[in-house]
């Protein structure tokens, strides 16, 4: 940040600025000189100064780790008088002071070289006394989190937090933190939520922090803030996390249906001016995604770990101008076209679990992109999470509780896409299904996005067993999911020499069987009507070509000696029913064509031959058929997560929040207040 260069004095032989007076001091510091020898006043009058953070800045980056070393001890008293001067209650020293520890903390971190141990808090803070210091300075924090302190002061101390937080892209490596593990702060930073203005001021700071903290060794030691995060209870404090996550990412999917809805001649040429002369903007496009993982991430960590906060995803509900709208009713609400009206203000509000779906829908579009894929992947496992929780499924199936849900679909050639806002009122679960199959139809590309694929079915498998233990029998256009996965068995069988190459084609084909045998097996207790079960068998028989090709498939590589061959018997295996179904209707209908002289049947006749021959149908009854591994995020996904999260740190340092700590916005508005 710039700090403005005092003026030349007006008189003769002037050929320099003249220095600001904290400037002068600066100096001093870095000469290892003590300014305040002599002189009882000086840290009160020191930090009535404004700090100066861009020449401070550059001092330490100036130093080298040898000469910074050298001045550990002028580096230990600044930072103690930093954290005293903090006690007086003057919110211009408070301000000077939590300046001058965000450059501290930047300037000793960005030095170490890696090494972030106890020579860093023993060169920042004085290894002897940083427990009782770090302990005094969260203290004084939490306490203007948590009283009537200004609105530009709070915000100034959850930067601090977050510089704290974000000194190293490993937030593992930051042993800082383990004083924050020590002393925490967990009650005062979710306490911002609480309060709809403190929420607007400083939500997605405070959410951010916590989503940090809760990463910090997570899986190596006891971490405060995941117990806590897991057993918070308050309604408010659950509804103010929701509804920050869900302000970002409305904001997203508005700005989507903005240029979405942009004429389609003006857009096309600003794209193919965009690609000739601004290239960079398209980094752009992916970066405002990458801004997302952070409160993904906060969603992913609270679904995760908090069941109390199931009932937030569907019943808080927040407003185009972030206004609390959390009724005790459970009201649907649909999504309007946010571009039929100029007034975000006069939009209606929209819950969690609807938002997310759309912001998913979008991510969808392109995971070519390794980052929108990473993103993708967080979505998918946080819908994982709630289709594994016995409650959250009771809600999405609902038939009390509809909702309107705008998923954007990606145009492929043999189909238009369809921009129509106006769908149906439905249980979330059957909007939830359609993503999934709109993902199965549009992703099917030699690069196949196979981790996507598997967490995609296993959303699916998780509904459809909610749905069979419950006896549920959700209104749903059943014939779209069996032909999706129709269609990814035969695609995945063209692709059979590219992609077994490349992942465990058998594994997915496997998952895509069990699903289909579910129905097979289980349909009676869950499928809405008998008509559903003739269609499912229709539909079977209709497309046997491909299953006796994935059969052949399977015989080829059970007879080799090949490193897929195990998985090929377990496909073989889960193809039993199918080739029963097809082997008892196939001659049954050829015996209809040739007592009739017909040489094709039509649906509906083939579908009589079906219910009228079910009686001599024998299937094999599958064991566990409704049984699935439960998410953990260790080790399974752990590889996944810790680089997303220094993504996130690294985007976080990387923005313009980050880069304004120190302006002059922190004085007008403590002026002001």
């Amino acid at each position: 940040m710039e700090y403005e260069v005092p003026k030349m004095v007006k008189g003769e032989g002037s050929k320099r600025p003249l220095k600001e007076k904290i400037v002068k001091i600066y100096e001093a510091f870095f000469r290892g000189e003590d300014p305040s020898l002599n002189n009882v006043n000086f840290w009160d009058e020191f930090f009535l100064l404004r700090a100066n953070v861009c020449f401070l800045e550059s001092k330490f980056e100036a130093l080298t780790y040898e000469e910074l070393t050298a001045l550990k001890e002028t580096v230990n008293n600044l930072f103690y008088q930093c954290v005293k001067i903090l006690k007086d209650g003057n919110q211009i020293r408070a301000v000077n002071s939590l300046q001058t520890l965000g450059v501290l903390v930047n300037g000793v971190y960005g030095k170490a070289h890696g090494d972030y141990g106890f020579d860093c808090i023993n060169l920042l803070v004085g290894f002897n006394s940083a427990e009782r210091m770090m302990q005094t300075l969260i203290e004084h924090l939490s306490d203007i989190l948590s009283n009537e302190y200004p609105s530009s002061l709070k915000a100034l101390v959850l930067k601090f937090f977050l510089i704290l937080v974000t000194a190293t892209e490993n937030v593992s490596q930051n042993t800082l933190l383990e004083y924050l593990m020590i002393n925490s702060a967990f009650e005062a930073i979710i306490q911002l939520l609480n309060d709809t203005k403190a929420r607007q001021h400083h939500g997605y700071d405070a959410v951010l922090l916590l989503t940090i903290l809760v990463n910090y060794r997570k899986h190596e030691a006891a971490n405060p803030y995941i117990v806590k995060l897991s057993i918070i209870d308050n309604e408010m404090s659950l509804n103010g996390f929701g509804q920050v996550v869900s302000q970002s990412l409305s904001d997203f999917n508005r700005k989507f249906c903005g240029d979405e809805n942009a004429p389609r001649f003006f857009s096309s040429i600003a794209t193919f001016l965009e690609s000739m002369f601004v290239p960079e903007e398209r980094e752009s496009d992916k970066l405002n995604i990458r801004a997302n993982n952070a409160v993904l991430l906060a969603l992913y960590e609270v679904v995760h770990l908090n069941r109390n906060f199931l009932i937030t995803l569907t019943h808080c509900q927040v407003d185009a101008s972030g206004s609390s709208l959390c009724p005790s009713s459970t009201e649907p609400i649909s999504i309007k076209d946010s571009a039929s009206t100029s007034n975000d203000a006069e939009l209606p509000p929209s819950n969690l679990l609807v938002t997310f779906l759309e912001f998913s829908s979008i991510i969808m579009l392109n995971t070519k992109d390794e980052s929108n894929l990473n993103t993708c992947k967080l979505c998918f496992i946080i819908l994982t999470c709630i289709t594994e929780d016995q409650y959250a499924n009771s809600i999405i199936h609902d038939v009390n509780l509809v909702y309107k849900v705008q998923l954007h679909r990606m145009p492929m050639r043999h189909r238009k896409v369809s921009h129509d806002r106006n769908g149906p009122y439905q249980p979330l679960a059957c909007p939830m299904l359609d993503l999934m199959v709109e993902f199965i139809l549009s992703h099917m590309t030699k690069s196949l996005p196979f981790e996507l694929y598997h967490l995609c079915l296993g959303v699916i498998h998780r509904i459809l067993c909610y749905q069979k233990r419950g006896r549920v029998r959700l209104q749903y256009q059943w014939k779209e999911l069996w032909t999706a996965l129709i269609t990814l068995i035969k695609f995945l069988i063209t692709q059979e020499t590219l992609l077994a190459k490349n992942c465990n084609i058998f594994h997915l084909s496997v998952q895509v069987m069990n699903t289909l045998n579910l129905f097979i097996t289980f349909g009676d207790t869950f499928l809405p009507a008998p008509s559903c079960y003739d269609e499912l068998y229709y539909e079977i028989v209709r497309m046997n070509n491909v299953f006796d090709n994935l059969y052949s498939l399977t015989l080829r590589y059970t007879t080799g000696d090949g490193e897929w061959k195990d998985y090929a018997a377990k496909l073989m295996n889960s193809l039993v029913n199918i080739r029963a179904i097809i082997n008892h209707f196939t001659p049954k209908i050829e015996c209809v064509l040739a007592d009739n002289g017909l040489s094709a049947l039509t649906e509906d006749q083939v579908l009589d031959v079906v219910r009228s021959n079910y009686d001599t149908l024998t299937l094999k009854l599958y064991d566990n058929l409704d049984q699935y591994e439960k998410y953990t995020e260790k080790p399974i996904e752990a590889a996944f997560f810790t680089p997303l999260v220094r993504s996130i740190i690294s985007e976080y340092k990387g923005s313009s929040s980050f880069k304004t700590f120190g302006n002059a916005e922190n004085y007008k508005n403590l002026l002001l207040s």
